[in-house]
C-alpha cells in the first residue's frame, strides 16, 4: 500500500466513516480495488501520478464503467488529496464526491 492508501485506510478502518464497513485491497471483476463499502455500492480509488497519463487515465475510465455496470460508484482521490484532506470532514469530503442524488440515498439509507 502507498502511504495515502494507509492513511486513507487508517480513517476507513473500524466503521469510522459514517458507520460504514470497509474492505481493502478487493478482488472485483478482474481488478483490485483500493477500497469498498459494500452496503454503499462505494470503491473508493487512490490515484498516484501513472493514473493521470493517457494510458492510466483511459484503463480508469474502463474499469470505472465495468464497476459501474455492477451498480458500483467509484469514488476517486489523488495522493496529494489524501496527504493533504484527510483531516476535513470525511462525510463531508464524501458528500462533495457524490453525484448529489446519490449522496442523498447514501446518506437516507445510512439513517434508516
Amino acid at each position: 500500500m502507498t502511504d495515502a492508501e494507509q492513511l486513507l485506510w487508517q480513517r476507513l478502518r473500524r466503521k469510522q466513516i459514517l458507520g460504514l464497513q470497509f474492505y481493502r485491497q478487493k478482488p472485483i471483476l478482474n481488478f483490485i480495488v483500493d477500497f469498498y463499502c459494500s452496503a454503499a455500492n462505494l470503491v473508493i480509488e487512490c490515484d498516484g501520478g501513472q493514473h493521470y497519463t493517457e494510458v492510466g487515465l483511459e484503463a480508469d475510465q474502463n474499469r470505472d464503467y465495468a464497476l459501474s455496470e455492477l451498480g458500483l460508484f467509484t469514488l476517486r482521490f489523488s495522493n496529494h488529496q489524501i496527504l493533504t484532506e484527510i483531516d476535513a470532514d470525511p462525510s463531508q469530503i464524501i458528500r462533495q464526491r457524490f453525484p448529489l442524488n446519490f449522496s442523498n440515498i447514501l446518506f437516507q439509507k445510512l439513517r434508516d
